[in-house]
This record gives C-alpha cells, sequence and structure tokens, in this order.
C-alpha cells in the first residue's frame, strides 16, 4: 500500500470521511472497542464505507506509525455515477459496452482486467462497495495508468446496477461455466454489459438468475477455468470482433 494513498489513526479517518475523502476501505483491528472505534463505526456506516476487521499485526504491516487500531485506503481516482454514466454515453452515440466485476478481490487482477477494459473500449467498469478490490497503488500499476482513462462505478448491489442495466435497454451476459451456450454463439454487436465473477466462485447464483444471457468459453485441456483477467480479455475481443 502506497503512503499517499494511505490514512492511520481513528481521528484521521474520521476526518477524511466527514471532509467527503475517497475511502476505498478501512481496515479495524479485531476486537478494537474505545469509544473513538465506535465512533468511528458509526461515521463509516453512514457513509456506507467498505471495511473490515484483521488482526493488529496487518496493521503494523500496513503502517509503523501509531495507527491506533485503524488504517484507511484512499483511492487515486474519483467515482462516477453510474445512472449518469449510462445517459451519457447513450447520447454521445455509443453503442454501449459495460463490465460488471462481481466481486473481484484481486487487485492485481483487478489492474489487468481494467487495461484490458480500456484497449477494447469498455465504456464503463461497475464494481460493487464491499468485497471488491480497492484502487490501490498495485491496481493502477498493473492497469499500466488505465484506470485514469476508464470510469469506474461503485454501486451498492451488483443486482440494482444490472436492473438499471435492463431498464436502460443494455443486455447483460454473465459469464459462468453454468451454461450450454458458448460465447461465439451470442450476439454482443448491441448494447450490452459483460458480467465476470469473482476468482473463487464465479458470478453469484443469484445474479446469475437475473441476467438476460449466460456463456462461456470453450475449454479444452484438464484444467477447467482460466485466470478471471484472462477471460475477461476473450470476452471482451469477442465484443471487439463482432462490432468490427
Amino acid at each position: 500500500m502506497e503512503k499517499e494513498h494511505q490514512i492511520f489513526g481513528i481521528r484521521a479517518i474520521i476526518e477524511a470521511i466527514q471532509a467527503g475523502a475517497t475511502v476505498d476501505k478501512v481496515y479495524i483491528q479485531k476486537e478494537a472497542s474505545s469509544e473513538l472505534m465506535k465512533d468511528l463505526m458509526k461515521v463509516m456506516k453512514r457513509g456506507n464505507i467498505n471495511f473490515s476487521y484483521v488482526p493488529v499485526e496487518k496493521l503494523n504491516r500496513l503502517t509503523p506509525n501509531n495507527h491506533q487500531g485503524a488504517v484507511a485506503t484512499i483511492s487515486p481516482i474519483s467515482f462516477f455515477d453510474l445512472e449518469s454514466l449510462i445517459e451519457s454515453v447513450h447520447e454521445n452515440g455509443k453503442k454501449p459496452l459495460f463490465l460488471i466485476l462481481d466481486q473481484i478481490s484481486d487487485a492485481r487482477n483487478f489492474g489487468a482486467i481494467i487495461r484490458t477494459a480500456e484497449c477494447t473500449g469498455v465504456n464503463g467498469i461497475i464494481v460493487q462497495k464491499a468485497g471488491s478490490a480497492p484502487v490501490n497503488g498495485d491496481t493502477v500499476k498493473t492497469s499500466a495508468g488505465a484506470v485514469f482513462n476508464i470510469p469506474i462505478c461503485k454501486v451498492e448491489h451488483i443486482k440494482d446496477a444490472i436492473f438499471l442495466l435492463q431498464a436502460s435497454g443494455i443486455k447483460t451476459v454473465a459469464a459462468t461455466e453454468k451454461t450450454d451456450q458458448n460465447i461465439y454463439d451470442i450476439s454482443l454487436n448491441e448494447p450490452v454489459a459483460i458480467i465476470m465473477g469473482s476468482e473463487d466462485r464465479g458470478v453469484n447464483p443469484s445474479v446469475l438468475k437475473i441476467v438476460d444471457e449466460k456463456a462461456k468459453l470453450p475449454m479444452f485441456g484438464t484444467i477447467g477455468s482460466l485466470n478471471v483477467s484472462v477471460a475477461c480479455g476473450a470476452f471482451l475481443y469477442e465484443a471487439v470482433r463482432q462490432r468490427s
């Protein structure tokens, strides 16, 4: 974690949240229960800030300073409002191509996906506030700076984003092995949002129930799945091929 993207100390984090800083995630020491910590918890809940409880050893690795049981990461980018972004894409006359990441948690995978998305003309990336990888130094480096060139939207729930996209005339396609339909047999040459699942479990079953279509990549080896960033690249370049 790069120091310029980090805040440590309970009071400093409270002040940053209240000042409107783009706090990506807060790491809280397990079993910490001071009055000031309770104040921080209240502020985080009011601001819908993503947080997790961690051992003190992790906090000590994040910073050698007196963290008081709390360290926060600050995003180097500003996030976009999804509804406004959809309207902007439609107004510009573009054929929308969105990418939804369902709780992808590895920052390097996230960065690699952002880089590919920028190269393939994706109009925006949608992630969920809770459970998603932060935009940190690893993300920026792996994306080769593409993170600064493509809109990223943070939403409370992936399903709400899908409903909004569908209501806006954008087809949703989930990448999943739980289908007989091949990616090369469905149309991506229309307004579409591609959904990629997390590294360990794929797209959430509750999300699969509401998407318009499901598609998989053909697999010929003995290993049953690809790295998510590689699979994402295959899906996006199929969209490019169809739209060319």
